[in-house]
């Protein structure tokens, strides 16, 4: 009996370190699978036996283990774009455009007044509502590239070839992405468009060179018409400033002829006050003052006496100052 009890004591201790062991093993996993990490720009949705339960926000989080709790990790606060006619190598985000085979088709529309045009876009969006894009579409990013292909077709239809090609780009982009976000919200996609932008818009291949004349001509137009208005800006001030210049100056020379005239009259007046109190004297003193400012511009004269009878016959009367005659 003794001897069997001996036999037996190793089983159990290698049986019971064993199952010890396997305690262990289970105890050191449920912890690590029950600690996840949300990165700063994204959110955790947890689900408990593939039932929404809960959002959580970017840190350390913890779940129930072995697979009861399972997490989805969104980028929330990151911009998402997606590429329709054309494809940036490198992309991450297996939606960000379609297969090389497809996209001519993707490009390829027909605007309002029957012409053919290739449209490359890019719409920019971010996911807004993590609950909505995990459970209530299947694809929601392969329905966003339905629907913005479907948008953008309607939008570029309604439009002629060349406010498509030139001067109605902006309406388009936006138009387009009024639709688009209220078509996410109906869909309930989770999705918030922020902006669509046309890329490049080109008339097909075979009349693209007929394009690309016509749209020179036009910036030549353009061009032309922003030089005359240069000009018409230029030219226009500068004339009003010459206008009001000569204005000026006419109205300075008419002010100075009024002053004068006012002082001649006062003058005249104060001349005549005087004349009145004593005529005589009055107009001997003119007399001598106006022979007084007039001789000395007659040059040489000889003043006789009108009762003289005869005058001297050799006399130069005629003779300037340099033995000269006049």
């Amino acid at each position: 009996m003794s001897q069997q009890i001996e036999v037996n004591i190793p089983d159990l201790f290698r049986k019971g370190f064993i199952l010890w062991i396997l305690v262990g093993i289970i105890a050191v996993v449920g912890f690590i699978t029950s600690m996840y990490t949300v990165q700063a720009e994204s959110e955790g949705v947890v689900l408990r036996f593939g039932k929404y339960l809960k959002t959580v926000d970017p840190g350390l989080q913890f779940k129930l283990p072995f697979g009861i709790d399972d997490v989805y990790v969104l980028p929330v606060r990151r911009q998402l774009k997606q590429e329709y006619g054309y494809g940036t190598p490198g992309g991450s985000n297996d939606n960000q455009f379609s297969e090389s085979r497809t996209r001519n088709r993707e490009k390829s529309m027909v605007t309002g007044d029957l012409n053919a045009a290739e449209v490359e876009w890019v719409v920019q969006f971010r996911i807004v509502d993590a609950r909505n894009y995990l459970f209530k579409v299947m694809d929601p990013q392969g329905t966003l590239r339905y629907v913005s292909e479907s948008v953008m077709r309607t939008v570029v239809g309604d439009r002629t070839v060349d406010e498509v090609i030139t001067i109605g780009r902006q309406e388009i982009e936006e138009e387009a992405r009024d639709r688009l976000d209220a078509l996410v919200k109906k869909y309930e996609l989770g999705i918030g468009i922020d902006q669509i932008q046309l890329q490049n818009v080109n008339p097909p291949p075979p009349v693209q060179a007929s394009f690309n004349e016509v749209n020179q001509a036009q910036q030549e137009r353009e061009r032309m018409i922003n030089e005359a208005n240069g000009e018409y800006n230029q030219e226009v001030p500068r004339s009003g400033g010459v206008a009001d210049q000569k204005i000026r100056a006419a109205e300075g020379y008419a002010l100075k002829r009024v002053n004068e005239a006012l002082g001649d009259v006062a003058r005249f007046n104060s001349m005549f006050g005087e004349y009145k109190k004593a005529p005589e004297v009055t107009k001997t003193r003119l007399y001598w003052e106006s022979m007084k400012e007039v001789v000395p511009k007659m040059g040489k004269k000889i003043i006789l006496d009108e009762d003289a009878s005869q005058v001297l016959p050799f006399l130069q009367l005629n003779q300037d100052g340099s033995g000269g005659v006049r």
